[in-house]
């Protein structure tokens, strides 16, 4: 067992959901030590019989019943929440939160400016969605007040749902949410293009999804388990005058790779405008 604290949810979508099943699967902390709140009732409905876990339809409930509190809101409504919950938190606890573009610092004035009576130490991750198998890349940060043992925690409790990578700086968050947390979307994408080649070459619809599927995951186990970098892997596959290479030329005169550093930078741009609530 992980920890006998009592975890909760604000916000009960699908990455806190991906989250709590992390954690029951896992065996890390128990249903009856997780709590969920969220302002759609069939939401609560769900959670309560699917992972057997104690739901709230206020927010300030689940923090009064919490040792440590995770914010897994939508962005926009972060700052309410907090307002919201300001009041009830207690010495002791430990706000984790998961909203895109939400600095520390905002997290801290917002409770400051809510009534916050006891200072809470807060932890900043960026997870994303391949957590809802137990493959997510997050990232943590320490925020005001969070130590070693605060990040330590947070790690082993994303841990149950993948990798875990521990950022120092907190400015870089922003380029952590454009890389892997919008980073599932243009791999779907990539495979959806893939297939749309492959159906137009002649294959059926669900042989070239099955290939594209198996050669994305593949490529990145293989990149993974290997000890060569990603350069030289490449290299390995591409034979001169080959078939590889002739794909890869294309891709090099569509400027694949300067369009994914754009995709990239874009999606950075958007988290920092949220900080600075544009």
């Amino acid at each position: 067992m992980l920890t006998k604290k009592t975890i909760g949810f604000l916000g009960a979508g699908n990455l806190a959901e991906a989250l709590i099943k992390g954690l029951i699967s896992s065996r890390s902390v128990a249903p009856g030590h997780i709590v969920a709140s969220d302002r759609m009732s069939e939401r609560l409905i769900h959670m309560a019989e699917v992972h057997e876990v104690k739901v709230f339809n206020r927010n300030f409930e689940a923090v009064r019943n919490s040792d440590i509190i995770f914010l897994t809101v939508k962005p926009q409504d972060a700052l309410g929440v907090l307002a919201d919950i300001a009041p009830e938190i207690v010495q002791g606890q430990l706000l984790i939160s998961v909203a895109a573009g939400i600095t520390t610092a905002s997290i801290m004035d917002a409770l400051k400016n809510a009534g916050l009576k006891h200072f809470i130490p807060i932890v900043r991750a960026m997870p994303n969605t391949p957590a809802t198998v137990r493959e997510a890349a997050t990232a943590i940060c320490a925020g005001p007040g969070a130590g070693t043992g605060h990040l330590e925690l947070a790690a082993a409790l994303f841990s149950t749902v993948g990798a875990v990578t521990v950022i120092e700086e907190e400015s870089l968050m922003d380029a952590v949410t454009g890389l892997s947390g919008s980073g599932p979307a243009y791999v779907f994408l990539f495979m959806e293009a893939l297939v749309e080649a492959g159906v137009k070459l002649g294959l059926a619809p669900e042989t070239a999804k099955a290939l594209a599927m198996q050669t994305v995951l593949g490529a990145a186990k293989y990149a993974m388990e290997s000890r060569k970098d990603l350069g030289e892997l490449r290299r390995m596959v591409t034979s001169p005058g080959g078939t590889t290479m002739a794909g890869l030329k294309k891709l090099d005169e569509g400027g694949f790779c300067e369009i994914i550093g754009k995709a990239v930078e874009a999606a950075t741009k958007r988290a920092k405008e949220l900080s600075e609530g544009k």
